[in-house]
């Protein structure tokens, strides 16, 4: 007998979005190409960047506990949200929706600490340093004095993603990105591994990499964790061949 229940299967995964219009280029959480498996996306109306990351987003909890209470209805085994800086929602989260949390890439810190040689350390790429903190690290466990770069509170990145503008240049935005990421192991040669906090980072992961020689971790390769328990890959039985018909 096979058990029912849910109203979709095969996308375990659900991230709850930002309401944004600007551009959601392929390696971004948004696009839904990015994913190597179904996801199911729910939106919430009245989170803005701005709010998320500049202002003060404690009053959108409710709205993304039920956002998240639908996606679990919809079939979801595990829940994610589209900006890092919702890491301030992970515990909150958890008490109110019963499945595993994915809020934050910054989650991943101090599993990525634990892979590094001593003396070494991770660093955080953010779209604003001057938001990011400590009360965020503090919630992924990540420790004071962990280092920090922004992309510029003016760059074209940054205005661009958190003005949610329609546009987008790639190149510029990747070469902005690209610039954070060597000031951050220029300012601080100790950092071993990148955390990048955005999730519209992604695009850009592959060129940080090429250009600081550090690994880079992200969302993306958060997710991909994450999903990998949710649905299990079955492997081949390899003794197929040797049972009897």
């Amino acid at each position: 007998m096979i058990t029912g229940g849910k109203n979709v299967y095969g996308a375990t995964l659900g991230i709850l979005m930002l309401n944004t219009r600007f551009p959601r280029i392929p390696g971004d959480i948004g696009n839904a190409a990015t994913w190597p498996f179904p996801v199911q996306y729910r939106i919430v109306p009245s989170a803005s960047p701005d709010v998320v990351v500049r202002k003060n987003p404690d009053p959108l909890l409710q709205s993304f506990i039920e956002a998240g209470r639908d996606l679990i209805r919809a079939g979801c085994d595990g829940i994610s949200t589209n900006c890092g800086f919702l890491v301030s929602f992970q515990s909150k989260l958890k008490a109110a929706l019963d499945v595993p949390i994915a809020t934050s890439s910054l989650l991943q810190g101090r599993s990525i600490q634990q892979t590094l040689p001593p003396g070494r350390t991770i660093g955080i790429l953010t779209i604003s340093a001057a938001s990011l903190t400590q009360q965020h690290l503090d919630a992924a466990g990540i420790p004071e004095g962990t280092p920090v770069v922004g992309t510029g509170a003016v760059s074209h990145f940054t205005t661009q993603i958190l003005e949610n503008q329609p546009e987008i240049d790639f190149a510029k935005a990747r070469s902005e990105n690209v610039a954070a990421a060597r000031q951050l192991v220029s300012s601080h040669p100790d950092v071993g591994a990148i955390l990048l906090e955005c999730t519209n980072m992604v695009p850009y992961a592959a060129d940080i990499r090429r250009a600081t020689g550090r690994p880079v971790y992200s969302i993306y390769t958060y997710l991909l964790w994450f999903q990998s328990a949710l649905l299990p890959r079955r492997f081949p039985d390899e003794f197929d061949d040797f049972k009897e018909d």
